[in-house]
């Protein structure tokens, strides 16, 4: 039964998170999923991926120095390393979050949003983020 209710839980949020801005260029995060998830007697652990794509119309300079963060109530969690994009190109990154079994359903929020450090083209924007919640 404990594996029916996970795998219910596991479907449910599969859905991707997409919070893309049409106007805005540059790097945008544009899906969010959990691949998998695994359980142990105290904790629920879910992989999701983050994608982010470049949506400008440059390729980005090779000393571009930017982050997709996972954030939580607007408090950075962690954060992964996203290398310079070509236009269209995308970069995938993982990350594990673990939860208690006993949590509830629908009640822990993530974030996951690009953060430029240096430098940015012209006309690129950072105005998108993703979010799911377990």
């Amino acid at each position: 039964m404990i594996r029916t209710i996970a795998l219910a839980v596991f479907g449910a949020v599969q859905l991707p998170g997409i919070a893309v801005a049409a106007a805005c260029g540059g790097p945008t995060v544009t899906a969010v999923t959990v691949q998998s998830m695994n359980s142990t007697r105290y904790l629920n652990y879910y992989h999701v991926t983050a994608t982010v794509t470049n949506r400008g119309d440059a390729t980005q300079a090779g000393n571009v120095l930017q982050f997709i963060d996972v954030n939580q109530y607007g408090n950075r969690l962690d954060d992964r390393g996203v290398p310079p994009l070509a236009p269209g190109q995308s970069y995938t990154i993982t990350y594990v979050w673990k939860r208690a079994v006993d949590a509830g359903k629908w009640t822990t929020p993530l974030d996951f949003r690009v953060r430029p450090v240096a430098p940015m083209a012209a006309g690129d924007c950072v105005a998108s983020s993703s979010s799911i919640t377990f």
